[in-house]
């Protein structure tokens, strides 16, 4: 049995792995870049190795170095997680060398899956439909404009290795083409060290969906089922769930068999994942196989009740698998939420940063219920500009997929983070559509319902009430420390004090009698009842409106409080009767729409400047590319001008808000 294991990895993958190993009764060691010194991977860890600089190239994605901590620390195995070598057949081959167990598949598989175009040649002679597409490497933007003329627009510009949306493009004609080409083979280049593409076919509104299978160095084979990967932006997953809401169960088990005789084919072992995608009509084709623990593993193992990470770790001490096809079953539902630092209302460009909070919801491990949180961080923690910004994956299991879409909206609602961009308001205002309730979606999802980019909704009129009720219980909770504009329980008669909350630029005139501390009447709500549970500092009210209970993350800003609930966001005022009156003679300042700068959006890299002053621009011509956390990132001009000035030069580093161009 292996004793000591090597994680090489980071952030939530490396703990998740330290936290089954120190289960089995097995040491661990985690390796640290620079920037990841006071990790919590580094943290949890039995020992801990500094590898290198920040830069992914200097430190995870150095065999040599991950080789020489492992016989350094006497690590007798070594897991790589997911993302940087976790794919690359090198590491395991060079592992063997130095007779360490490599925690995978073996080399000549993860070779043959590494390799998208491989791959397919193997999927074809296994039976497993295929995309149309070229089978041979593109090797030049005039070669990529030629292919994809002749399979046919649109088509997906890919890289050969690795995945995670990593050097993927969509291109809808030669135009697109050559400028995806170039930023695809970067992307490819600085994610996995191999910038080798090719083309296929891009199917227009397909579910993404992949089967989940485990086998061990004896030639046995099970499938876990599916998981549905179709809520996607940027070809990267936010939102997955299992069982899929759209499959057959015909097809859920052709699709298993399937992936196992692909498996078969490539003598796999370890736990690895083919990915499908599947027309309207449940026609299936085969896209990739990942040959490494996915990200989305969790929900998996809460359906199935299995630990994939031990399953592992025991194929790779040459155990043979304890369970069989026949005792797999389908057990609940699971969904998981990536929660990353990224600002969604800017097209979700990457952030990074102190996390000054982080409070997720509270684990749980109940019969009918289950909350997991996999995370890599912590608060007062650091989000560097170096690697994927992923903070965790927050994953629930219920009895029935409308009780984990319940569930999952709660511990959204009840998950704070602050110091970063995030995407949390995002993801919860995808779980509370209409579509995604119904499972009425395809990779095209978040395109056609947010246009790409995630925008706060104007509360309707029932939750711009309650936000209007909410903020005034909650001015007069704060300001009665200070016996300042406070409702008084002593002071209040029976027809109350008349009090207006601005939602927004809807103004709302209430009745208020204070009953006690936190209790009040709303007279002009036909006597609604409110009991509030908060208190000044705290950032989520919980409310019971009448026979309605809500909780709503709040801030408070310096002339009112902002309430945000499921995708909805508000500012509201509170203001006495004369206040009200005296606002309306208040100035307002106007702001001047005349922006002449191009600003960073975001830390990171400048790799292009397209422009020189002096040149005359038209609207959606690129000014510059900005590379941060191993994704490309093309700034585009928003109307016609003539540059007056370039302020930065390629390879410099950027903070938010710098200065890259100048207009006239």
């Amino acid at each position: 049995m292996i004793k000591k294991i090597l994680v090489a990895n980071r952030g939530e993958i490396a703990c998740r792995i330290i936290k089954t190993s120190r289960s089995m009764g097995i040491k661990t060691v985690a390796v640290y870049s620079d920037s990841d010194a006071n990790a919590l991977h580094v943290r949890m860890a039995d020992e801990a190795m500094h590898i290198g600089s920040s830069e992914a190239t200097e430190s995870y994605l150095s065999i040599e170095k991950l080789i020489n901590a492992s016989k350094k620390s006497g690590a007798d195995a070594v897991h790589p997680g997911y993302g940087f070598l976790s794919e690359n057949p090198n590491l395991p081959t060079e592992l063997a060398k130095e007779k360490i167990e490599f925690i995978g598949p073996p080399a000549s598989a993860i070779k043959a899956m590494g390799d998208k175009i491989t791959s397919k040649k193997i999927a074809s002679d296994a039976g497993v439909p295929i995309i149309p597409g070229s089978l041979v490497l593109v090797e030049n933007v005039e070669t990529a404009v030629s292919v994809a003329k002749t399979i046919g627009y649109p088509v997906m510009i890919k890289a050969s290795a690795g995945g995670g949306g990593k050097g993927m493009r969509v291109a809808f004609d030669s135009s697109d083409v050559m400028q995806a080409f170039q930023s695809s083979q970067n992307e490819a280049k600085k994610s996995f060290g191999d910038d080798r593409i090719f083309i296929e076919k891009f199917i227009q509104d397909p579910r993404h969906i992949e089967i989940q299978v485990v086998g061990d160095k004896f030639g046995n084979f099970v499938h876990f089922g599916e998981r549905e990967c179709s809520i996607q932006r940027r070809n990267q997953k936010v939102i997955e769930e299992a069982p899929s809401p759209f499959l057959r169960d015909s097809v859920r088990q052709e699709m298993g068999r399937k992936a196992i005789s692909l498996a078969k084919a490539v003598n796999y072992f370890s736990v690895g994942t083919v990915e499908f995608i599947v027309d309207s009509d449940q026609r299936f084709y085969f896209l990739e196989m990942n040959t490494r623990l996915q990200v989305e593993h969790p929900i998996t193992e809460l359906v199935y009740d299995v630990d994939l990470v031990k399953e592992m770790i025991k194929i790779a001490s040459k155990e043979t698998l304890s369970f069989s096809q026949e005792e797999i079953r389908v057990n609940g539902w699971a969904i998981e939420t990536r929660i990353y630092a990224e600002d969604a209302e800017r097209g979700f460009l990457p952030s990074s940063g102190r996390l000054a909070l982080y409070s997720p919801p509270v684990e749980v491990k109940e019969a009918l219920f289950k909350l997991r949180n996999d995370t890599g961080v912590y608060e007062g923690a650091e989000v560097p500009i170096f690697y994927d910004p992923m903070i965790a994956k927050l994953c629930v299991w219920a009895t029935s997929r409308a009780k984990a879409i319940s569930g999952m909206q709660e511990a959204i609602d009840n998950f704070l983070l602050d110091g970063v961009a995030n995407n949390i308001d995002f993801l919860s205002a995808v779980i509370d559509t209409k579509r995604f309730k119904q499972g009425d979606f395809t990779t095209s999802f978040i395109e056609e319902e947010f246009k790409g980019v995630f925008t706060y909704m104007e509360p309707d009129k029932k939750l711009s009430e309650s936000f209007g009720v909410i903020a005034i219980c909650l001015d007069t909770i704060t300001n009665s420390r200070f016996g300042e504009h406070a409702i008084d329980e002593a002071k209040s008669t029976d027809g109350g004090d008349e009090i207006v909350a601005m939602v927004g630029d809807k103004e709302l005139i209430f009745n208020v009698r204070r009953n006690s501390h936190n209790t009040f009447t709303f007279i002009s709500k036909k006597d609604l009842f409110v009991e509030i549970d908060w208190s000044p500092g705290k950032k989520i009210v919980n409310a019971r409106l009448g026979d309605d209970m809500l909780r709503v993350k709040v801030r408070r800003n310096w002339d009112g409080y902002e309430f945000k609930y499921r995708g909805a966001r508000s500012i509201v005022k509170v203001f006495g009767k004369r206040e009200s009156e005296l606002r309306r003679f208040m100035i307002k300042r106007s702001r001047s729409n005349d922006i002449k700068l191009v600003l960073s959006p975001m830390p990171g890299l400048l790799v292009k400047v397209a422009v020189s002053p002096g040149d005359n621009v038209i609207s959606g011509q690129v000014i510059c590319v900005v590379e941060a956390m191993k994704m490309e990132n093309v700034i585009r001009a928003e109307k016609n001008s003539v540059v007056k000035d370039v302020n930065v030069i390629e390879g410099q580093s950027l903070a938010v808000g710098d200065v890259i161009v100048e207009f006239e």
